[in-house]
């Protein structure tokens, strides 16, 4: 039985993305990266993956990728990641794999050892730990969340193994409506979360207890031992970078 998987390459700012512009391209989903679209690159290595399919790809001008798409289903984006899961999970059902378009660099062992240490989640979210990253990719500057335990940043795999996973995206959601309205936050969140996690006081445990209270989905943090996992392409640093890793890595 193959995992259908969701692909998200929608883009804000569309060809006005800096990405965008900097490849001549009519979306950042199409840069160029070693000489192929990213999208068409987080394509390839889905097909390469045993036991994975079909693919739908969310996007918001769904046109400019037609001739990329192969079988895959597109659907339109909606106004934010949150919402473009929710409304594609409706439409595809659970267990799915999301990834993101600008993951350039994902290979299928990565895939692989993410869905092995992710059997039985509600929602697993794949990432790679500070040390890791800096071990394998020591020229990078990533973006970490710093809990007591560990310091990670994502590497854009998520698993919605049950539909317990989609009260968790409906958590998302109403966390990124308010991401401006802190007092909204902490009101969601539970302000003694809000504080542990901003004095540096709340570990996984405590977060994962937290979200299941609110949601009933046991959700799990997934190291991965490959920080080049966390290398996406959402800057121009990142493409020079991400081209460089290309240049020196075998298929």
């Amino acid at each position: 039985m193959s995992l259908p998987v969701l692909v998200l390459a929608g883009s804000r700012d569309g060809e006005n993305d800096v990405l965008a512009k900097l490849g001549q391209v009519s979306h950042k989903a199409l840069l160029p990266v070693g000489g192929q679209p990213m999208l068409a690159r987080v394509l390839d290595t889905i097909a390469r993956t045993p036991g994975l399919g079909p693919v739908t790809i969310s996007i918001e001008n769904p046109d400019c990728i037609k001739d990329l798409a192969g079988d895959a289903t597109i659907l339109h984006s909606a106004p934010s990641p949150s919402e473009s899961v929710a409304e594609a999970i409706d439409r595809i059902g659970t267990p799915c794999l999301v990834t993101t378009a600008d993951h350039a660099l994902l290979r299928p062992k990565w895939i692989e050892e993410f869905l092995a240490k992710a059997q039985g989640c509600d929602l697993a979210a794949g990432v790679a730990l500070r040390a890791t990253v800096e071990r394998d990719v020591p020229s990078t500057k990533r973006t970490y969340i710093h809990l007591s335990d560990m310091s990670f940043s994502g590497c854009n795999l998520f698993l919605i193994g049950s539909p317990k996973g989609r009260n968790v995206i409906a958590l998302w959601k109403r966390l990124q409506q308010n991401r401006k309205r802190p007092l909204r936050m902490a009101l969601t969140l539970g302000l003694g979360t809000l504080l542990r996690a901003i004095t540096r006081t709340l570990d996984s445990n405590a977060l994962y207890g937290r979200i299941q209270k609110l949601t009933g989905a046991n959700v799990r943090l997934v190291k991965l031992s490959d920080g080049r996992a966390a290398v996406d392409v959402d800057k121009p640093s990142d493409l020079t970078l991400a081209e460089q890793i290309l240049a020196r890595t075998t298929p």
